[in-house]
C-alpha cells in the first residue's frame, strides 16, 4: 500500500511539474516583431523605447495570445527577409499589401489603410503626381513609394534612402525635388521642418497588414483572430486614435 501510494505521488508530482513547465513555456514564449522604427506614428523611438501604432497593436496581439512581445528594429528592406528566414515571427512597419510581397510572405487581414503622398518645398511648382515626370524623387528604400515611383517615373528619377528622414533632409538641401512617403509620417516630417508642404492630391491609396512566413497558417490564424477581437472590442481604433488625431 505504501509502495502504491508512493508511486501515485511520483506520478502526480511528475504531472504537476510537466504542467508547470508547460505553463511557463507558454507564458514565456516570445512573439518577435521585425520593424523599422523610423516611421512615426506607426513605429518610432522615444526615450529608448519603440512606440507607435504598430508597436501597440503588436503588444495587444501578444497579450491576446499569452506571449511576450520582442521588437527587432532593422532596416526596412530587411523585414520581409527576417520573416521568411524565421528570424522574426511577423513583420509590422506600415507594410502595404502588394502582389509582389505576397509571393514571399503571407499577410494578415488589413488593420489600417493609408496613402502615399508627395512632400515638396512650399515654393515648388510641383502640384500633382503628373508634375513629378523628369524630377528627382526621394523615397525610402524598398517601400511602396520606391516601388511605385520606379515603375511610374523610371529608375533614373528615383533616389533611395534608408530612412524617410534622410529623404526629407535631401529635399530641404535641394538634392531631390520631392519625397513620396506614407501620409502619416509625412505629416510628422512636415511639422518638424519649416518650408515644406504635402500636396493635396494623394499619389496612391493602400492597405496595411502584418507579414508572416509563407504557409505559417497556425500563426496567421492566431493573429487574425486577435485582430478580430481587438477590432470588436474597440481597442484597435483606440490605439489608432491615440496617435492619429481626427482632422
Amino acid at each position: 500500500m505504501k509502495k502504491k501510494m508512493k508511486a501515485v505521488a511520483v506520478v502526480v508530482l511528475a504531472l504537476c511539474m510537466a504542467f508547470s513547465f508547460g505553463a511557463c513555456k507558454k507564458s514565456g514564449e516570445k512573439l518577435i516583431m521585425a520593424t523599422n522604427a523610423t516611421f512615426p506614428p506607426y513605429e518610432y523611438t522615444e526615450k529608448n523605447k519603440i512606440i507607435g501604432i504598430d508597436a501597440e497593436i503588436a503588444e495587444a496581439i501578444a497579450d491576446q495570445l499569452g506571449m511576450e512581445l520582442e521588437i527587432d528594429d532593422m532596416e526596412f528592406d530587411s523585414i520581409l527577409a527576417a520573416v521568411q528566414s524565421g528570424k522574426a515571427d511577423m513583420g509590422m512597419a506600415a507594410l502595404t499589401v502588394t502582389e509582389d510581397r505576397k509571393v514571399s510572405v503571407d499577410f494578415s487581414t488589413v488593420y489600417a489603410t493609408g496613402k502615399q503622398v508627395i512632400i515638396v518645398k512650399e515654393a515648388s511648382t510641383i502640384a500633382t503626381p503628373d508634375d513629378l515626370t523628369g524630377k528627382k524623387i526621394g523615397v525610402q528604400l524598398s517601400t511602396t513609394g520606391d516601388i511605385y515611383c520606379t515603375g511610374d517615373y523610371g529608375e533614373d528619377s528615383v533616389q533611395r534612402f534608408n530612412k524617410g528622414t534622410d529623404a526629407v533632409q535631401a529635399l530641404l538641401q535641394g538634392k531631390v525635388d520631392a519625397v513620396v512617403i506614407d501620409n502619416e509620417p509625412a505629416k510628422v516630417f512636415v511639422s518638424q521642418n519649416k518650408g515644406l508642404k504635402i500636396l493635396e492630391t494623394e499619389y496612391v491609396m493602400e492597405d496595411y497588414a502584418i507579414a508572416v512566413a509563407k504557409n505559417n497558417t497556425e500563426l496567421l490564424n492566431k493573429i487574425n483572430g486577435a485582430l478580430a477581437d481587438l477590432q470588436k472590442s474597440g481597442k484597435l481604433q483606440e490605439i489608432v486614435d491615440k496617435y492619429i488625431k481626427a482632422n
